[in-house]
């Protein structure tokens, strides 16, 4: 029997932790989106075990998404027409999605890969576009379900995914995409997170308090993404974050 407390050799520090979720929150927020990937980051460093990482990284991306949804609904700035036919089978494949349970050293790998992917979308160059580009209705659904399934298997909430298709076929602007993909994390981390449930994995311990952090994050970041923070150098600092801790979940 391992000794208590070396699956989380940082659960004693519950308040570094809930800092350091309030901090990637933050930089994420800056650019429109959860922190999934953060979030999994963080945990990788903490060395949480597999089957508590991808509910815990759901249930932080619901916060974190439902905060900026509904400011931007109150906003009015949700484009609905776009974001429907993307969102819609998404749900069902990011509910499949969470219903799969990788094991520890297969899930790691995955994980990490997909973290190492994102830390190159994350310096991807994203393009003017030109708000009349008409958006086909089967890719629009295939890139939804991809990003879903992606979403429910891993604990990303699938933005980080999302937006560079979004970009990439014209069909929204950089800005246009925040009001597209805070909706689609939501929508799709509460169905990854039902499924995960389902299939037997547990939110770890001191999620309430991380959650805090991560809204507190949340809030913070929207601000300081209006205002100050450009999203070139969030980008490069994400991108930093999301390499060291794919490599090291490639590593475990």
């Amino acid at each position: 029997m391992e000794p208590r407390g070396r699956q989380h050799p940082l659960m004693d520090h519950a308040v570094l932790l809930t800092f350091l979720i309030a901090c990637v929150s933050l930089l994420y927020a800056t650019v429109g989106q959860a922190g999934g990937t953060a979030f999994l980051a963080v945990m990788a460093f903490a060395g949480f075990p597999a089957g508590e990482m991808r509910p815990t990284a759901l249930l932080m991306n619901i916060v974190a998404a439902g905060y900026a949804t509904w400011r931007l609904h109150r906003s009015g700035v949700i484009d609905w027409r776009l974001l429907l036919p993307i969102a819609l089978p998404s749900l069902v494949t990011a509910f499949l999605g969470g219903l799969l349970v990788l094991d520890g050293p297969l899930y790691f790998r995955a994980t990490g890969i997909l973290l190492i992917v994102a830390a190159g979308l994350m310096l991807y160059r994203r393009r003017p576009s030109d708000s009349s580009t008409t958006v086909r209705l089967q890719p629009a659904m295939l890139a939804g379900a991809v990003a879903g399934f992606l979403s429910g298997v891993t604990g990303v909430g699938g933005g980080v995914f999302l937006v560079p298709q979004l970009v990439l076929f014209g069909w929204a602007s950089a800005r246009h995409t925040a009001g597209i993909s805070a909706p689609f994390i939501l929508f799709n981390s509460v169905l990854g997170l039902a499924g995960a449930l389902l299939a037997g994995q547990q939110i770890a311990s001191g999620t309430a308090a991380y959650s805090v952090g991560a809204i507190i994050g949340a809030i913070l970041g929207a601000a300081i993404g209006q205002r100050w923070m450009t999203e070139r150098a969030t980008s490069y600092v994400l991108a930093a974050v999301l390499l060291f801790a794919g490599t090291r979940l490639l590593l475990r």
